[in-house]
């Protein structure tokens, strides 16, 4: 049965059509015969009772260059949709945070993916926090004193903000490393938000594993790996893709945390792993699609669309 979907996303037109996931999950949609509306988020709006969108409705084609085409700029009654897919890009900022008690309204009348009030309430670098025993050494904290005994019994840190995302602001601070005031004073003249530092793990030489869960079970993985002299490996930043499998330890991880991203309706989710350690848990807007299905042939966004299908059928 054709499903009417909304994607509340960044502009269509700009996206890498060769590596966005949320343009992948479009056109599977598309080819699945699902009706296609396109709308930023500053165009969502509460009216009178009513969540609405100014936007248009689109169609889809894998074609550098011409890969959308715009139907009338129209507004529409997002509760009449069937499915709104919450696809923006942080920062997790309070504009962010708005459009989740927005969503929040018209679910689950509207199945909105990823559940607005648990993306909201489980950011990327705090839902880890639930699982210490499979996470690094984690400090949250705004007090430099507070950072600075957790660099002393650390020694190698990393530090960055605590609702950054893509790469940015992430800074390594080894034994030797003079810079810790600095950066406090930088990022606390910038923000009111605290920090996230942890235990450097050295094993990032080798990638940050990006593995995706489709409701909760793992369907494959994509390494990143830094380029020579960077601590960083997102892609945003010059991390390279490889292949890569799911190892023990990922299975384990996931077998924890599954159930209850399983729970709170997050549909589509990416992981970080690095050595034997998670890292991150992305719900807000989870990348990865693209390279797992050119590495392992693993389509993804058809595995997502089963199971929205089959939240929409039941």
């Amino acid at each position: 049965m054709p499903l009417k979907v909304a994607f509340q996303m960044d502009p269509i037109g700009s996206v890498n059509i060769n590596a966005d996931s949320t343009f992948r999950i479009a056109l599977e949609a598309q080819a699945r015969g699902h009706e296609l509306f396109f709308y930023t988020p500053d165009k969502l709006a509460f009216v009178e009772g009513r969540v609405t969108a100014r936007g248009f409705p689109i169609e889809l084609r894998r074609e550098v260059g011409n890969h959308v085409t715009y139907g009338p700029e129209t507004e529409v009654d997002l509760a009449e949709f069937d499915v709104v897919w919450l696809r923006q890009d942080p920062p997790f900022d309070m504009g962010y945070i708005t459009t989740t008690h927005l969503l929040e309204m018209i679910h689950p009348g509207t199945l909105v993916v990823n559940d607005p009030f648990w993306v909201r309430n489980s950011p990327e670098k705090l839902l880890v926090l639930r699982f210490p025993d499979l996470t690094p050494p984690t400090a949250i904290a705004r007090d430099l004193a507070t950072i600075r005994a957790f660099k002393a019994r650390h020694g190698d840190i990393i530090l960055k903000p605590l609702y950054g995302n893509g790469g940015a602001g992430v800074f390594r601070l080894d034994p030797n490393d003079r810079n810790l005031a600095s950066l406090h004073e930088l990022f606390t003249g910038m923000s009111r938000e605290p920090l996230i530092v942890q235990k450097f793990l050295p094993d990032v030489a080798k990638g940050d594993k990006r593995v995706i869960l489709v409701d909760g079970e793992p369907i494959g993985a994509i390494n990143r790996v830094p380029q020579a002299g960077e601590t960083r490996s997102n892609m945003h930043v010059g991390g390279r893709p490889e292949k890569i499998g799911l190892t023990a330890r990922d299975l384990e991880i996931c077998a924890r945390i599954g159930p209850v991203l399983r729970e709170k309706g997050q549909v589509f989710v990416g992981i970080d792993v690095i050595g034997d350690w998670l890292t991150e848990i992305n719900v807000t807007s989870p990348t990865g699609l693209q390279e797992l299905e050119r590495f392992d042939g693993t389509n993804g966004a058809a595995r997502i669309w089963e199971v929205i299908e089959a939240k929409r059928a039941g």
